[in-house]
């Protein structure tokens, strides 16, 4: 069964979020400065956003590490 993925992005803002599932969780940082992680209580990756995302030039992608929940 396929999943569904929620993607938003608000050009005023510059500013992207990719959301994975729906459930309460909160925003920590990455490795890199434009990308947070929403993660559940137990790490569990809930989505992410990037900042700035008019910065990141075409052909040279965005790559960042989300961690992954116990």
């Amino acid at each position: 069964m396929a999943e569904k993925v929620k993607v938003w992005f608000d050009s005023e803002a510059d500013y992207l979020e990719v959301q994975f599932r729906e459930a309460p969780g909160f925003m920590r940082p990455t490795a890199h400065d434009a990308v947070m992680e929403r993660v559940d209580e137990k790490g569990h990756i809930l989505g992410f956003t990037v900042l700035g995302v008019s910065q990141f030039r075409k052909g040279h992608p965005l790559e960042a590490e989300l961690a992954v929940g116990e």
